[in-house]
Protein backbone atom coordinates (compact mmCIF):
# COMPACT_ATOMS: atom_id res chain seq x y z
CA UNK A 1 0.00 0.00 0.00
CA UNK A 2 0.99 3.64 -0.32
CA UNK A 3 1.52 6.35 2.29
CA UNK A 4 2.17 10.05 1.99
CA UNK A 5 5.89 10.79 2.10
CA UNK A 6 5.22 13.40 4.80
CA UNK A 7 6.01 11.88 8.23
CA UNK A 8 3.32 13.93 10.02
CA UNK A 9 0.57 12.49 7.83
CA UNK A 10 1.94 9.00 8.52
CA UNK A 11 1.97 9.60 12.29
CA UNK A 12 -1.66 10.77 12.31
CA UNK A 13 -2.78 7.75 10.29
CA UNK A 14 -0.84 5.19 12.33
CA UNK A 15 -1.95 6.62 15.69
CA UNK A 16 -5.59 6.68 14.61
CA UNK A 17 -5.31 3.01 13.69
CA UNK A 18 -3.52 2.16 16.93
CA UNK A 19 -6.50 3.56 18.85
CA UNK A 20 -9.09 1.80 16.65
CA UNK A 21 -10.21 4.99 14.94
CA UNK A 22 -10.73 3.47 11.53
CA UNK A 23 -13.66 5.43 10.05
CA UNK A 24 -12.69 8.68 8.33
CA UNK A 25 -14.95 11.13 6.49
CA UNK A 26 -12.91 13.09 3.96
CA UNK A 27 -13.87 16.27 2.13
CA UNK A 28 -11.81 16.96 -1.00
CA UNK A 29 -8.98 19.50 -1.07
CA UNK A 30 -5.34 19.87 -1.93
CA UNK A 31 -3.71 20.85 1.38
CA UNK A 32 -5.12 17.70 3.03
CA UNK A 33 -3.83 15.46 0.20
CA UNK A 34 -1.19 13.82 2.45
CA UNK A 35 -3.92 12.74 4.86
CA UNK A 36 -6.35 11.74 2.11
CA UNK A 37 -3.67 9.57 0.48
CA UNK A 38 -2.75 7.84 3.75
CA UNK A 39 -6.31 7.29 4.96
CA UNK A 40 -7.91 6.22 1.69
CA UNK A 41 -5.13 3.78 0.76
CA UNK A 42 -5.06 1.93 4.06
CA UNK A 43 -6.97 -1.41 3.98
CA UNK A 44 -7.95 -1.15 7.65
CA UNK A 45 -9.62 2.24 7.26
CA UNK A 46 -13.15 2.84 5.96
CA UNK A 47 -12.94 6.19 4.18
CA UNK A 48 -15.95 8.18 3.01
CA UNK A 49 -15.83 11.05 0.51
CA UNK A 50 -18.35 13.86 1.10
CA UNK A 51 -17.93 17.22 -0.61
CA UNK A 52 -19.95 19.52 1.68
CA UNK A 53 -17.98 19.85 4.92
CA UNK A 54 -21.00 20.86 7.00
CA UNK A 55 -22.90 17.79 5.86
CA UNK A 56 -19.77 15.62 6.16
CA UNK A 57 -19.38 16.56 9.83
CA UNK A 58 -22.95 15.63 10.68
CA UNK A 59 -22.57 12.42 8.65
CA UNK A 60 -19.57 11.58 10.84
CA UNK A 61 -21.66 12.43 13.92
CA UNK A 62 -24.23 9.83 12.84
CA UNK A 63 -21.50 7.26 12.26
CA UNK A 64 -19.98 7.86 15.70
CA UNK A 65 -23.40 7.71 17.29
CA UNK A 66 -23.94 4.18 15.95
CA UNK A 67 -20.36 2.90 16.25
CA UNK A 68 -20.01 4.22 19.82
CA UNK A 69 -16.42 5.22 19.17
CA UNK A 70 -14.58 8.16 17.61
CA UNK A 71 -14.90 8.94 13.91
CA UNK A 72 -12.37 11.18 12.16
CA UNK A 73 -13.05 14.10 9.84
CA UNK A 74 -10.46 15.38 7.37
CA UNK A 75 -10.55 18.62 5.40
CA UNK A 76 -8.36 21.14 3.64
CA UNK A 77 -7.32 24.53 4.98
CA UNK A 78 -9.32 27.75 5.09
CA UNK A 79 -13.07 28.16 5.42
CA UNK A 80 -13.61 24.43 4.81
CA UNK A 81 -12.75 23.86 8.47
CA UNK A 82 -15.30 26.40 9.71
CA UNK A 83 -18.12 24.44 8.07
CA UNK A 84 -17.52 21.72 10.65
CA UNK A 85 -18.51 23.99 13.51
CA UNK A 86 -22.27 23.22 13.77
CA UNK A 87 -21.59 19.49 14.09
CA UNK A 88 -18.69 20.07 16.48
CA UNK A 89 -20.92 22.07 18.82
CA UNK A 90 -23.55 19.33 18.65
CA UNK A 91 -20.92 16.69 19.44
CA UNK A 92 -19.62 18.84 22.32
CA UNK A 93 -23.01 19.09 24.01
CA UNK A 94 -24.17 15.57 23.10
CA UNK A 95 -20.95 13.81 24.15
CA UNK A 96 -20.19 12.27 20.77
CA UNK A 97 -16.52 11.64 19.91
CA UNK A 98 -15.36 13.33 16.71
CA UNK A 99 -11.71 13.75 15.70
CA UNK A 100 -11.39 16.81 13.47
CA UNK A 101 -8.15 16.74 11.44
CA UNK A 102 -7.54 19.89 9.45
CA UNK A 103 -4.71 20.54 7.05
CA UNK A 104 -3.08 23.97 7.32
CA UNK A 105 -0.38 26.19 5.86
CA UNK A 106 2.87 26.45 7.82
CA UNK A 107 2.73 29.18 10.47
CA UNK A 108 4.90 31.62 8.51
CA UNK A 109 2.30 31.57 5.69
CA UNK A 110 -0.58 32.76 7.93
CA UNK A 111 -1.83 36.36 7.49
CA UNK A 112 0.52 37.24 4.62
CA UNK A 113 -2.04 36.99 1.81
CA UNK A 114 -1.78 33.28 0.86
CA UNK A 115 -4.99 31.87 -0.57
CA UNK A 116 -7.28 29.52 1.35
CA UNK A 117 -5.55 30.46 4.59
CA UNK A 118 -7.15 31.53 7.88
CA UNK A 119 -6.17 31.44 11.56
CA UNK A 120 -6.93 27.79 12.33
CA UNK A 121 -5.11 27.49 15.65
CA UNK A 122 -7.65 26.92 18.47
CA UNK A 123 -10.47 27.89 16.12
CA UNK A 124 -13.01 25.75 18.03
CA UNK A 125 -11.72 26.59 21.51
CA UNK A 126 -15.14 27.24 23.07
CA UNK A 127 -16.60 23.91 21.96
CA UNK A 128 -13.71 21.46 21.85
CA UNK A 129 -12.20 19.16 24.45
CA UNK A 130 -8.64 19.35 23.13
CA UNK A 131 -6.81 21.33 20.43
CA UNK A 132 -3.57 19.82 19.14
CA UNK A 133 -1.64 22.46 17.21
CA UNK A 134 1.09 20.56 15.40
CA UNK A 135 4.39 21.75 13.98
CA UNK A 136 5.29 21.61 10.31
CA UNK A 137 7.78 18.85 9.48
CA UNK A 138 10.24 19.50 6.66
CA UNK A 139 10.77 16.62 4.26
CA UNK A 140 14.35 16.85 2.95
CA UNK A 141 15.80 15.07 -0.05
CA UNK A 142 18.78 13.90 1.98
CA UNK A 143 19.33 13.00 5.62
CA UNK A 144 20.38 16.22 7.41
CA UNK A 145 23.99 16.44 8.58
CA UNK A 146 23.54 19.57 10.64
CA UNK A 147 23.04 18.53 14.28
CA UNK A 148 20.81 21.49 15.08
CA UNK A 149 18.54 20.70 12.14
CA UNK A 150 18.37 17.04 13.14
CA UNK A 151 17.48 18.02 16.70
CA UNK A 152 14.78 20.40 15.47
CA UNK A 153 13.24 17.69 13.30
CA UNK A 154 13.35 15.22 16.18
CA UNK A 155 11.74 17.60 18.66
CA UNK A 156 9.02 18.64 16.22
CA UNK A 157 8.18 15.01 15.52
CA UNK A 158 8.04 14.08 19.21
CA UNK A 159 5.92 17.13 20.03
CA UNK A 160 3.51 16.17 17.27
CA UNK A 161 3.30 12.53 18.33
CA UNK A 162 2.47 13.51 21.91
CA UNK A 163 -0.14 16.06 20.87
CA UNK A 164 -1.83 13.59 18.51
CA UNK A 165 -1.92 10.97 21.27
CA UNK A 166 -3.39 13.40 23.80
CA UNK A 167 -6.08 14.57 21.36
CA UNK A 168 -7.13 11.06 20.36
CA UNK A 169 -7.09 9.86 23.98
CA UNK A 170 -9.28 12.77 25.02
CA UNK A 171 -11.89 11.87 22.39
CA UNK A 172 -11.88 8.27 23.66
CA UNK A 173 -11.84 9.03 27.38
CA UNK A 174 -14.23 11.98 27.47
CA UNK A 175 -16.56 11.20 24.54
CA UNK A 176 -16.45 14.45 22.68
CA UNK A 177 -14.85 16.41 19.83
CA UNK A 178 -11.14 17.16 19.52
CA UNK A 179 -9.20 19.11 16.90
CA UNK A 180 -5.83 18.25 15.34
CA UNK A 181 -4.44 21.02 13.14
CA UNK A 182 -1.68 19.74 10.85
CA UNK A 183 0.36 22.22 8.75
CA UNK A 184 2.03 20.77 5.66
CA UNK A 185 4.75 22.03 3.36
CA UNK A 186 4.58 21.25 -0.34
CA UNK A 187 4.99 18.94 -2.21
CA UNK A 188 1.78 17.33 -0.99
CA UNK A 189 1.30 14.36 -3.32
CA UNK A 190 4.54 12.35 -3.04
CA UNK A 191 4.13 8.69 -2.11
CA UNK A 192 6.14 5.95 -0.42
CA UNK A 193 5.44 2.25 0.02
CA UNK A 194 6.22 1.96 3.75
CA UNK A 195 5.97 4.44 6.62
CA UNK A 196 9.16 6.10 7.73
CA UNK A 197 8.00 6.69 11.29
CA UNK A 198 6.97 4.54 14.24
CA UNK A 199 5.18 7.04 16.46
CA UNK A 200 5.10 6.92 20.23
CA UNK A 201 1.85 5.47 21.58
CA UNK A 202 0.25 6.70 24.79
CA UNK A 203 -2.56 4.40 25.86
CA UNK A 204 -5.91 5.98 26.73
CA UNK A 205 -7.68 5.21 30.00
CA UNK A 206 -10.59 2.96 29.05
CA UNK A 207 -11.71 1.72 32.49
CA UNK A 208 -15.04 3.12 33.67
CA UNK A 209 -15.21 5.11 36.89
CA UNK A 210 -16.53 3.28 39.95
CA UNK A 211 -18.10 4.19 43.26
CA UNK A 212 -18.69 2.42 46.57
CA UNK A 213 -21.65 1.86 48.84
CA UNK A 214 -19.85 3.85 51.52
CA UNK A 215 -19.60 6.86 49.21
CA UNK A 216 -23.36 6.98 48.62
CA UNK A 217 -24.65 5.73 51.98
CA UNK A 218 -25.47 9.27 53.15
CA UNK A 219 -27.64 9.91 50.07
CA UNK A 220 -29.37 6.55 50.35
CA UNK A 221 -30.54 7.52 53.82
CA UNK A 222 -32.00 10.77 52.51
CA UNK A 223 -33.70 8.81 49.73
CA UNK A 224 -35.22 6.29 52.15
CA UNK A 225 -36.77 9.05 54.24
CA UNK A 226 -38.37 10.87 51.29
CA UNK A 227 -41.96 10.22 50.21
CA UNK A 228 -41.82 11.79 46.74
CA UNK A 229 -38.93 10.96 44.41
CA UNK A 230 -38.96 11.97 40.77
CA UNK A 231 -36.55 10.26 38.35
CA UNK A 232 -36.23 12.26 35.11
CA UNK A 233 -34.30 10.83 32.18
CA UNK A 234 -33.02 12.82 29.21
CA UNK A 235 -31.30 11.69 26.01
CA UNK A 236 -30.06 8.16 26.53
CA UNK A 237 -28.45 5.56 24.29
CA UNK A 238 -30.61 2.48 23.59
CA UNK A 239 -29.97 -0.49 25.90
CA UNK A 240 -27.47 1.47 27.97
CA UNK A 241 -29.22 1.02 31.33
CA UNK A 242 -29.90 -2.46 32.64
CA UNK A 243 -33.61 -3.26 32.81
CA UNK A 244 -33.36 -4.68 36.34
CA UNK A 245 -32.57 -1.21 37.69
CA UNK A 246 -35.51 0.29 35.83
CA UNK A 247 -37.80 -2.41 37.24
CA UNK A 248 -36.43 -1.72 40.71
CA UNK A 249 -37.35 1.96 40.47
CA UNK A 250 -40.78 1.24 39.02
CA UNK A 251 -41.75 -1.01 41.94
CA UNK A 252 -41.23 1.71 44.55
CA UNK A 253 -44.55 3.53 45.16
CA UNK A 254 -42.70 6.68 46.22
CA UNK A 255 -40.84 6.92 42.90
CA UNK A 256 -42.26 8.46 39.74
CA UNK A 257 -40.18 7.96 36.58
CA UNK A 258 -40.57 10.35 33.64
CA UNK A 259 -38.88 9.69 30.30
CA UNK A 260 -38.89 11.18 26.82
CA UNK A 261 -38.82 9.71 23.32
CA UNK A 262 -35.04 10.11 23.27
CA UNK A 263 -34.60 8.38 26.65
CA UNK A 264 -34.95 4.94 25.04
CA UNK A 265 -36.19 3.46 28.35
CA UNK A 266 -39.39 1.51 28.72
CA UNK A 267 -41.64 0.29 31.52
CA UNK A 268 -45.41 0.24 31.90
CA UNK A 269 -45.13 2.37 35.04
CA UNK A 270 -43.05 5.10 33.41
CA UNK A 271 -44.65 8.35 32.23
CA UNK A 272 -43.34 8.73 28.71
CA UNK A 273 -45.27 11.83 27.59
CA UNK A 274 -44.41 14.48 30.13
CA UNK A 275 -46.25 17.40 28.55
CA UNK A 276 -49.57 15.54 28.86
CA UNK A 277 -49.09 15.73 32.62
CA UNK A 278 -47.74 19.28 32.91
CA UNK A 279 -49.63 21.26 30.25
CA UNK A 280 -53.18 20.70 31.56
CA UNK A 281 -52.09 21.69 35.08
CA UNK A 282 -50.82 25.01 33.71
CA UNK A 283 -54.40 25.86 32.71
CA UNK A 284 -56.10 24.28 35.72
CA UNK A 285 -58.09 26.21 38.32
CA UNK A 286 -56.15 24.21 40.93
CA UNK A 287 -52.78 24.92 39.34
CA UNK A 288 -50.93 25.74 42.56
CA UNK A 289 -52.28 22.75 44.47
CA UNK A 290 -51.62 20.30 41.65
CA UNK A 291 -48.06 21.49 41.09
CA UNK A 292 -47.37 21.26 44.82
CA UNK A 293 -48.67 17.67 44.76
CA UNK A 294 -46.30 16.88 41.91
CA UNK A 295 -43.31 18.69 43.45
CA UNK A 296 -40.71 16.06 44.47
CA UNK A 297 -38.58 15.95 47.59
CA UNK A 298 -35.74 14.47 45.54
CA UNK A 299 -35.07 14.84 41.82
CA UNK A 300 -32.72 12.18 40.43
CA UNK A 301 -31.65 12.72 36.81
CA UNK A 302 -29.50 10.88 34.34
CA UNK A 303 -29.02 11.02 30.58
CA UNK A 304 -28.47 14.09 28.43
CA UNK A 305 -30.59 17.06 27.43
CA UNK A 306 -34.27 17.34 28.40
CA UNK A 307 -36.63 18.32 25.57
CA UNK A 308 -39.75 19.36 27.49
CA UNK A 309 -39.77 23.08 28.30
CA UNK A 310 -42.74 22.45 30.56
CA UNK A 311 -40.95 20.08 32.93
CA UNK A 312 -38.03 22.51 33.06
CA UNK A 313 -40.34 25.39 33.99
CA UNK A 314 -42.13 23.27 36.60
CA UNK A 315 -38.95 22.13 38.35
CA UNK A 316 -37.46 25.63 38.31
CA UNK A 317 -40.58 27.05 39.94
CA UNK A 318 -41.29 24.10 42.27
CA UNK A 319 -37.80 23.05 43.17
CA UNK A 320 -36.99 19.82 44.99
CA UNK A 321 -34.97 19.87 48.21
CA UNK A 322 -32.35 17.75 46.47
CA UNK A 323 -31.31 17.40 42.84
CA UNK A 324 -28.79 14.64 42.14
CA UNK A 325 -27.40 13.91 38.69
CA UNK A 326 -25.74 10.69 37.58
CA UNK A 327 -23.21 10.95 34.74
CA UNK A 328 -19.57 9.97 34.42
CA UNK A 329 -18.65 13.25 32.72
CA UNK A 330 -20.76 16.24 33.71
CA UNK A 331 -23.79 17.52 35.61
CA UNK A 332 -25.78 20.49 34.31
CA UNK A 333 -27.62 22.74 36.75
CA UNK A 334 -30.70 22.78 34.53
CA UNK A 335 -33.18 23.44 37.35
CA UNK A 336 -30.94 25.73 39.45
CA UNK A 337 -30.94 23.40 42.44
CA UNK A 338 -28.26 20.78 41.67
CA UNK A 339 -26.47 19.74 44.86
CA UNK A 340 -24.86 16.38 44.03
CA UNK A 341 -23.07 14.92 41.03
CA UNK A 342 -22.43 11.16 41.05
CA UNK A 343 -19.67 11.00 38.43
CA UNK A 344 -20.21 7.41 37.32
CA UNK A 345 -22.46 5.86 34.72
CA UNK A 346 -26.04 4.90 35.57
CA UNK A 347 -25.41 1.15 35.81
CA UNK A 348 -22.49 1.62 38.20
CA UNK A 349 -24.52 4.02 40.35
CA UNK A 350 -27.61 1.82 40.57
CA UNK A 351 -25.57 -1.33 41.21
CA UNK A 352 -24.49 0.23 44.52
CA UNK A 353 -27.48 2.45 45.26
CA UNK A 354 -30.06 -0.33 44.84
CA UNK A 355 -28.47 -2.35 47.66
CA UNK A 356 -28.95 0.55 50.10
CA UNK A 357 -32.43 1.82 49.36
CA UNK A 358 -35.85 0.45 50.18
CA UNK A 359 -39.36 1.11 48.95
CA UNK A 360 -41.28 3.74 50.90
CA UNK A 361 -45.01 3.83 51.56
CA UNK A 362 -46.46 6.61 49.43
CA UNK A 363 -49.27 7.41 47.00
CA UNK A 364 -47.02 9.61 44.84
CA UNK A 365 -46.57 7.18 41.95
CA UNK A 366 -50.12 5.82 42.08
CA UNK A 367 -51.75 9.25 41.93
CA UNK A 368 -49.85 10.44 38.89
CA UNK A 369 -50.13 7.14 37.04
CA UNK A 370 -53.90 7.42 37.44
CA UNK A 371 -53.80 10.94 36.02
CA UNK A 372 -51.63 9.68 33.17
CA UNK A 373 -54.05 6.84 32.39
CA UNK A 374 -56.98 9.26 32.19
CA UNK A 375 -55.10 11.54 29.87
CA UNK A 376 -54.22 8.59 27.64
CA UNK A 377 -57.94 7.93 27.24
CA UNK A 378 -58.65 11.55 26.33
CA UNK A 379 -55.67 11.50 23.97
CA UNK A 380 -57.24 8.64 22.04
CA UNK A 381 -60.62 10.39 21.87
CA UNK A 382 -59.11 13.61 20.61
CA UNK A 383 -57.16 11.81 17.91
CA UNK A 384 -60.41 10.27 16.66
CA UNK A 385 -62.16 13.63 16.46
CA UNK A 386 -59.64 15.92 14.77
CA UNK A 387 -59.30 16.28 10.97
CA UNK A 388 -56.07 15.93 9.02
CA UNK A 389 -53.22 18.03 10.42
CA UNK A 390 -49.65 17.62 11.72
CA UNK A 391 -50.90 15.88 14.85
CA UNK A 392 -53.11 13.45 12.94
CA UNK A 393 -50.27 12.72 10.51
CA UNK A 394 -48.03 11.71 13.42
CA UNK A 395 -50.73 9.38 14.71
CA UNK A 396 -50.68 7.41 11.46
CA UNK A 397 -46.92 7.62 10.86
CA UNK A 398 -46.05 6.16 14.26
CA UNK A 399 -48.85 3.59 14.14
CA UNK A 400 -47.55 2.22 10.83
CA UNK A 401 -43.85 2.37 11.62
CA UNK A 402 -42.35 -1.14 11.58
CA UNK A 403 -40.79 -2.49 14.74
CA UNK A 404 -37.01 -2.57 15.16
CA UNK A 405 -36.16 0.67 13.42
CA UNK A 406 -33.62 3.37 14.09
CA UNK A 407 -35.78 6.50 14.21
CA UNK A 408 -34.17 9.89 13.73
CA UNK A 409 -36.26 12.96 14.55
CA UNK A 410 -35.42 16.45 13.39
CA UNK A 411 -35.70 19.31 15.84
CA UNK A 412 -38.26 22.05 16.38
CA UNK A 413 -41.90 20.88 16.12
CA UNK A 414 -41.08 17.36 14.85
CA UNK A 415 -39.52 16.03 18.05
CA UNK A 416 -42.18 17.80 20.12
CA UNK A 417 -45.03 16.15 18.21
CA UNK A 418 -43.33 12.77 18.69
CA UNK A 419 -43.25 13.46 22.45
CA UNK A 420 -47.06 13.19 22.54
CA UNK A 421 -47.20 9.57 21.36
CA UNK A 422 -46.20 6.25 22.85
CA UNK A 423 -43.49 4.73 20.65
CA UNK A 424 -42.90 1.03 20.30
CA UNK A 425 -40.10 -0.06 22.66
CA UNK A 426 -38.18 -1.72 19.82
CA UNK A 427 -37.52 1.67 18.20
CA UNK A 428 -34.12 3.27 18.81
CA UNK A 429 -34.75 7.00 18.87
CA UNK A 430 -32.22 9.76 18.19
CA UNK A 431 -32.35 13.52 17.84
CA UNK A 432 -29.60 16.17 17.79
CA UNK A 433 -30.54 17.70 21.14
CA UNK A 434 -27.08 18.97 22.05
CA UNK A 435 -27.73 22.30 20.36
CA UNK A 436 -31.27 21.50 19.11
CA UNK A 437 -30.58 22.95 15.66
CA UNK A 438 -32.37 22.02 12.45
CA UNK A 439 -29.20 22.26 10.39
CA UNK A 440 -27.82 18.72 10.36
CA UNK A 441 -30.66 16.32 11.15
CA UNK A 442 -30.74 14.72 7.70
CA UNK A 443 -26.96 14.32 7.41
CA UNK A 444 -26.80 12.78 10.88
CA UNK A 445 -29.54 10.30 10.00
CA UNK A 446 -27.80 9.38 6.74
CA UNK A 447 -24.52 8.78 8.57
CA UNK A 448 -26.27 6.69 11.18
CA UNK A 449 -28.04 4.61 8.51
CA UNK A 450 -24.70 3.52 7.07
CA UNK A 451 -23.65 1.72 10.27
CA UNK A 452 -26.95 1.06 12.05
CA UNK A 453 -27.85 -2.57 12.66
CA UNK A 454 -31.49 -1.77 11.88
CA UNK A 455 -33.23 0.07 9.02
CA UNK A 456 -33.29 3.83 9.54
CA UNK A 457 -36.18 6.28 9.19
CA UNK A 458 -35.90 10.07 9.42
CA UNK A 459 -38.95 12.17 10.24
CA UNK A 460 -38.22 15.79 9.44
CA UNK A 461 -39.88 19.13 8.83
CA UNK A 462 -39.76 20.92 5.51
CA UNK A 463 -37.35 23.69 6.53
CA UNK A 464 -34.97 21.24 8.19
CA UNK A 465 -35.01 19.00 5.12
CA UNK A 466 -34.40 21.76 2.58
CA UNK A 467 -31.74 23.38 4.77
CA UNK A 468 -29.75 20.13 4.86
CA UNK A 469 -30.58 18.76 1.41
CA UNK A 470 -26.87 18.13 0.70
CA UNK A 471 -27.26 15.22 3.12
CA UNK A 472 -28.41 13.23 0.09
CA UNK A 473 -25.31 14.13 -1.94
CA UNK A 474 -23.21 11.03 -1.31
CA UNK A 475 -22.90 7.43 -2.46
CA UNK A 476 -23.47 5.65 0.86
CA UNK A 477 -27.23 5.83 1.50
CA UNK A 478 -28.67 2.31 1.95
CA UNK A 479 -31.74 1.44 -0.08
CA UNK A 480 -33.66 0.71 3.14
CA UNK A 481 -33.34 4.37 4.24
CA UNK A 482 -36.65 6.23 4.55
CA UNK A 483 -37.42 9.95 4.90
CA UNK A 484 -40.81 11.30 5.95
CA UNK A 485 -41.18 15.07 5.43
CA UNK A 486 -43.94 16.94 7.23
CA UNK A 487 -44.38 19.87 4.84
CA UNK A 488 -46.47 22.58 6.45
CA UNK A 489 -45.05 25.22 4.12
CA UNK A 490 -42.85 26.95 6.68
CA UNK A 491 -41.61 27.03 10.24
CA UNK A 492 -44.75 25.72 11.90
CA UNK A 493 -43.22 25.93 15.38
CA UNK A 494 -43.52 29.73 15.28
CA UNK A 495 -47.30 29.40 15.12
CA UNK A 496 -47.16 27.41 18.34
CA UNK A 497 -44.89 29.75 20.30
CA UNK A 498 -46.70 32.35 22.45
CA UNK A 499 -47.01 35.73 20.78
CA UNK A 500 -45.07 34.85 17.65
CA UNK A 501 -48.02 35.22 15.26
CA UNK A 502 -48.62 38.76 16.51
CA UNK A 503 -45.19 39.90 15.33
CA UNK A 504 -45.03 42.19 12.31
CA UNK A 505 -44.05 40.43 9.09
CA UNK A 506 -44.59 37.08 10.83
CA UNK A 507 -45.01 34.95 7.70
CA UNK A 508 -41.93 36.37 5.97
CA UNK A 509 -39.37 36.59 8.77
CA UNK A 510 -40.51 34.00 11.30
CA UNK A 511 -42.61 31.34 9.61
CA UNK A 512 -40.79 31.86 6.26
CA UNK A 513 -43.69 30.63 4.17
CA UNK A 514 -42.78 28.81 0.95
CA UNK A 515 -44.29 26.58 -1.76
CA UNK A 516 -41.36 24.19 -2.17
CA UNK A 517 -41.54 20.41 -2.41
CA UNK A 518 -38.97 17.63 -2.51
CA UNK A 519 -39.97 16.08 -5.83
CA UNK A 520 -37.02 17.31 -7.89
CA UNK A 521 -34.49 16.69 -5.11
CA UNK A 522 -35.76 13.12 -4.89
CA UNK A 523 -35.28 12.66 -8.63
CA UNK A 524 -31.80 14.23 -8.58
CA UNK A 525 -30.61 11.95 -5.78
CA UNK A 526 -32.38 8.82 -7.08
CA UNK A 527 -34.96 8.42 -4.31
CA UNK A 528 -38.43 7.04 -4.83
CA UNK A 529 -40.93 9.81 -4.11
CA UNK A 530 -44.46 9.66 -2.73
CA UNK A 531 -46.88 12.33 -1.53
CA UNK A 532 -49.88 12.52 0.78
CA UNK A 533 -52.25 15.46 1.20
CA UNK A 534 -55.00 13.95 3.33
CA UNK A 535 -55.65 11.14 5.77
CA UNK A 536 -56.66 8.57 3.19
CA UNK A 537 -53.69 9.12 0.89
CA UNK A 538 -51.37 8.99 3.91
CA UNK A 539 -52.80 5.64 5.02
CA UNK A 540 -52.47 4.29 1.48
CA UNK A 541 -48.87 5.42 1.07
CA UNK A 542 -47.79 4.11 4.45
CA UNK A 543 -49.05 0.63 3.57
CA UNK A 544 -46.21 0.13 1.10
CA UNK A 545 -43.69 2.77 2.16
CA UNK A 546 -41.57 0.28 4.11
CA UNK A 547 -41.66 -2.54 1.56
CA UNK A 548 -38.30 -3.54 0.13
CA UNK A 549 -37.08 -1.44 -2.77
CA UNK A 550 -34.02 -0.88 -4.91
CA UNK A 551 -33.83 2.79 -3.92
CA UNK A 552 -34.35 4.74 -0.69
CA UNK A 553 -37.70 6.51 -0.39
CA UNK A 554 -39.14 9.90 0.50
CA UNK A 555 -42.74 10.39 1.61
CA UNK A 556 -43.75 14.05 1.66
CA UNK A 557 -46.88 14.86 3.66
CA UNK A 558 -48.56 18.22 3.07
CA UNK A 559 -50.52 19.52 6.07
CA UNK A 560 -52.69 22.65 6.53
CA UNK A 561 -50.29 25.43 7.53
CA UNK A 562 -52.83 27.76 9.15
CA UNK A 563 -54.67 25.08 11.12
CA UNK A 564 -51.94 22.86 12.65
CA UNK A 565 -51.24 25.09 15.65
CA UNK A 566 -54.93 25.33 16.55
CA UNK A 567 -55.31 21.55 16.80
CA UNK A 568 -52.17 21.24 18.91
CA UNK A 569 -53.24 23.96 21.35
CA UNK A 570 -56.75 22.54 21.56
CA UNK A 571 -55.22 19.15 22.35
CA UNK A 572 -54.08 20.29 25.80
CA UNK A 573 -57.36 22.18 26.44
CA UNK A 574 -59.31 19.07 25.52
CA UNK A 575 -57.43 16.94 28.04
CA UNK A 576 -58.07 19.52 30.78
CA UNK A 577 -61.76 20.01 30.02
CA UNK A 578 -62.43 16.28 29.87
CA UNK A 579 -61.28 15.74 33.45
Amino acid sequence: MQYSSIPLAQSITLLCLAKEINHVVISPGSRNAPLTISFSNHPEIEAYSIVDERSAAFFALGLAQQLQKPVALCCTSGSALLNYYPAISEAFYSDIPLVVISADRPVERIDIGDGQTIRQKNVFENHILYSANLYSELVLDAFPLDEKLKQKQFEAQKHNEREINLALNTAIEQNGPVHINAPFYEPLYNLIEKPTVSPLQIEPIREAKTTTEKAIQFYAEIWNNAKRKLVLVGVNKPSSVEQKYLDFLAEDPSVLVMTETTSNLHHEKFITRIDKIIAPIENSENREEEFQNLQPDILLTFGGMIISKKIKAFLRNYQPKHHWHVDSKKALNTFFCLNKHFDVNANEFFSKFSTLIKASKSDYQEKWLEVNAQRDIHHEKYMEEIPFCDLKAFLHILAKMPEKQVLHLSNSSIVRYAQLFRLHPSLEVYCNRGTSGIDGSSSTAVGASVKANLPTTLITGDLSFFYDSNALWNNYIPKSFRIIIINNQGGGIFRILPGAKDAQYFSQYFETVHQLNAKHLAAMYNFEYQTAENEESLKTNLEEFYTESERPKILEIFTPREENDRYLKNYFRYILNKE
